[in-house]
């Protein structure tokens, strides 16, 4: 892929649907469920699609099995380094909590799985797929249970056990499937149909518009702007920090250049949208993760990912 067909993709795929997406908010035009329908198809549907051919022609080493292992190290980087600077930042539970879930939480899935797509094409999308396979991990055994310690420590209540079923049997570990039967394809010998494979890249546009239209939706700036300032250290966090350790660990187990760098541009993801629902669910401070979220993800869009597209490109 050339380095201007890069670029439109930056804009097309990455910019536009949530400059959409926050237009239609500001006319209402569409209903919070229809948005809420086109995450469901994304997540259901077209990443399950898109697992399924790209880990068909995958070559597999015995390096892979590193990335899953980063996925999860790619949240607990930031979430040690935003407890150490929550500690006294925040008198209020509520607050900590949602400065600690935004850290842990990046937009890996979808912003990520497209940046790695525009930089590596199917192989990229594919090492994005196998870091996230152990994300449901991190976001229900931690992160969840620790959004409901920290609002239930704030009423001074006792901590509910998060079910082992909802971890790992829900329809978010769709894309898995997608993944193992894949992998069984490709084991098994069966080629990939020509068709297959003229099919990645649409899918891949299509599923960043399901995924982006609907957050750039739920952008409300009334509300959070008195909190940019109380979580612009997240920037450092999310932009510096978590995705130096993460690369100089990285290097000292994984030998292939585009795994490794694959794990460089997830590990410079800002706060995900997952976040914010986190957060909403267990009624920590809303305004606080809407902040997180637009404010890292302008950074990102502005300097963060073309700083990485550049360097990565030029190497």
């Amino acid at each position: 892929m050339e380095i201007k067909t890069k670029l439109i993709y930056m804009l097309i795929d990455l910019v536009l649907p949530l400059a959409i997406g926050y237009f239609c908010r500001s006319k209402s035009w569409g209903s919070d469920s229809f948005f809420r329908r086109l995450i469901d198809v994304s997540i259901l549907v077209i990443y399950p699609v898109l697992s399924v051919l790209t880990f068909w022609v995958l070559s597999l080493n015995y390096e892979l099995i590193w990335l899953p292992i980063f996925g999860m190290l790619l949240s607990v980087i930031p979430g040690i380094a935003a407890y150490l600077r929550v500690r006294n930042k925040y008198p209020n539970e509520l607050d900590k909590g949602s400065y600690i879930i935004c850290a842990m939480l990046s937009n890996i899935g979808t912003l990520g799985g497209l940046c790695a797509f525009i930089v590596y094409g199917e192989v990229g999308f594919a090492y994005t797929q196998l870091v996230l396979v152990l994300q449901n991990v991190v976001v229900f055994m931690f992160c969840f249970p620790l959004a409901q310690y920290f609002y239930q420590k704030s009423l001074h209540q006792d901590i509910k056990k998060q079910s082992l079923s909802a971890m790992f049997f829900n329809r978010n570990q769709l894309p898995v499937i997608g993944m193992a039967i894949g992998i069984l394809l490709k084991l098994m010998g069966v080629p990939r149909p020509g068709i297959a494979g003229v099919m990645v890249d649409p899918l891949v546009h299509i599923a960043a518009w399901t995924a982006l239209l609907p957050v750039g939706h739920s952008i409300d700036f009334t509300e959070m702007r008195k909190y940019y300032t109380g979580i612009i250290d997240l920037i450092p966090i999310k932009f510096i920090v978590t995705p130096a350790l993460a690369y100089l660990l990285a290097r000292m187990v994984i030998s292939d250049h585009t795994a490794l760098n694959t794990i460089l541009i997830l590990a410079s993801m800002p706060t995900a949208i997952n976040a914010v629902v986190a957060v909403k669910i267990y009624n920590l401070n809303l305004n606080i993760a809407m902040a997180a979220f637009v404010l890292t993800t302008a950074v990102f869009l502005v300097a963060g990912f073309p700083i990485l597209f550049f360097w990565l490109n030029m190497r």
